[in-house]
């Protein structure tokens, strides 16, 4: 146990942000740095080791919580380090951007504010790699057998350096130019920047993977051809089809799925472009969806000089507690203040789009630009949305970016049909136990087969289809199996 008092001496601390002012002039992490380890082992020290540790229900990597916050309590980082890597992977990536469901089934969250989990985690990696502890683990041993691995994002690359270091030679495709898949370009810099993704690169480099980018299975490479290459294919495609919004004034210029304007913003801080052509500079910017890719689009904004920026979202506004139906240790849906909302903007609730409102085409164009939205009011009766007469308004929009979710992996790029892969009733790839689709030697891990998930998930689902490939290649295997395909985040 770390400090057995210290869940009653100490009380909690995050990490400090920078002033507003100050980092939405820049694309920096929002964090003061090195702010975390002058109070993270006091913070560590919080945790009560309990005879039953819930936050490991709450995380489908069953992080070893309790083990690396005593280490971090003890400040010994390199144990604290090797406990954390024992069930993830990518510790650096979760501990920036996972929402934690861990602490939300913190024991001591019954009656207190919980273990600051997370903020442990990044405080112990951070530590690692400064310290050097973070080093390639090539295979002792070649098996002889290759592994096609479509996608790099977190569950692509946790499932191939699974089975990189369970001897296999594996080859990671990637439709984009960089590595990374939504890590790289559908988080912005100031979530988490991409040095981050970058070493990581590097430490499976030097452990024997191998990457293919600007290479789109279904298009460039027939992915029937793939699969008689490799003695197994693991699909971590994602689930990239955005959710659209079919109302009068959809075709407008100016109306952009978040994935259309988040990526152009990082290319730029990559150094490809100086100016992103879809930017908010100078505009009115509706964001239409509450969640964490609004809210990147809400930050995103800012650091692009928007005049004013509106987020809104179908739901009523969540409280500040728990409710009864959601009792501990379940993920509650809480009242979110992110950093990008505490740097300005207006949040809207219980409200729906009705149409867009735009200018006549200009000279060379066949629709004009958006000019405002319209939206009203509602609210949910007996199970449905109904909206409400006489709320109706209109609010200026030059700018908007849709953001309301992912509806499946995309199946317009032919990668489905030349696998001939079955579908679940969701529109997911389906697969059976071990991750394996209806495809012999085929198998699917992360949003592709689960649905838009979170990065704990994702990698989650990686480790857990290694196995299924590693069995599958070699008759047994020794890799971690965290979750099976049905299980789901402990809500109600």
């Amino acid at each position: 146990m770390a400090d057995p008092k210290g869940f009653l001496t100490t009380g909690r601390e995050v990490a400090q942000t920078r002033p507003v002012g100050e980092r939405v002039k820049d694309w920096n992490e929002v964090y003061v740095p090195g702010s975390l380890l002058p109070i993270i082992s006091k913070q560590a020290g919080r945790c009560m080791d309990c005879g039953i540790p819930f936050c490991h229900n709450g995380c489908p990597l069953g992080n070893l919580i309790p083990e690396w916050n005593d280490y971090a309590y003890r400040e010994d980082w390199s144990a604290a380090s090797e406990r954390l890597h024992a069930t993830n992977n990518f510790p650096e990536f979760t501990g920036r951007l996972c929402p934690a469901p861990c602490e939300s089934a913190c024991v001591l969250g019954i009656n207190q504010p919980a273990v600051t989990i997370k903020n442990v985690e990044v405080s112990i990696i951070d530590k690692a790699w400064d310290s050097g502890d973070v080093t390639p683990q090539p295979p002792e041993r070649l098996s002889g057998k290759t592994v096609a691995v479509i996608g790099s994002g977190p569950a692509g690359l946790a499932a191939a350096q699974q089975l990189t270091r369970a001897g296999h030679t594996v080859a990671v495709y990637e439709r984009a130019d960089r590595i990374g898949g939504l890590l790289r370009y559908g988080i912005p810099e100031f979530k988490m920047e991409k040095s981050h993704i970058n070493r990581r690169i590097e430490q499976m480099r030097a452990e024997g993977t191998k990457f293919r980018t600007e290479t789109e299975i279904g298009r460039d490479i027939d992915a029937a051809k793939l699969r008689r290459r490799y003695d197994a294919v693991v699909i971590a495609a994602g689930a990239t089809v955005s959710r659209d919004l079919p109302v009068p004034g959809r075709e407008l210029n100016g109306v952009h799925f978040a994935m259309e304007y988040l990526p152009l913003a990082n290319k730029v801080q990559e150094g490809d472009l100086t100016v992103s052509p879809i930017t908010a500079e100078g505009k009115h910017v509706v964001v239409i969806g509450g969640g964490d890719t609004g809210a990147d689009c809400v930050g995103t904004a800012h650091r692009q000089g928007a005049l004013s920026v509106t987020q809104l979202e179908i739901m009523p506004r969540p409280g500040e507690d728990r409710n009864a139906n959601q009792p501990w240790p379940t993920f509650p849906m809480l009242y979110k203040v992110t950093s990008a909302h505490e740097e300005g903007g207006e949040r809207v609730y219980s409200v729906s789009t009705t149409h867009f409102e735009g200018s006549a085409p200009e000279e060379g164009q066949t629709v004009g630009n958006v000019q405002a939205l319209h939206l009203v009011e509602v609210e949910f009766k007996d199970g449905r949305l109904e909206q409400k007469p006489g709320t109706e308004r209109r609010i200026p929009a030059q700018l908007v970016t849709l953001a309301m979710g992912f509806t499946g992996t995309d199946q317009a790029n032919g990668l489905v049909q030349q696998f001939g892969l079955e579908l679940d009733e969701r529109g997911n790839v389906a697969r059976d136990a071990d991750y394996a689709t209806n495809v012999g030697g085929v198998f699917v891990a992360g949003d592709a087969g689960r649905g838009q998930s979170l990065i704990v998930w994702a990698i989650a689902e990686g480790r857990s289809a290694a196995r299924g490939v590693d069995r599958f290649l070699t008759g047994a295997s020794a890799l971690p199996a965290p979750i099976r395909p049905t299980d789901r985040a402990l809500m109600v």
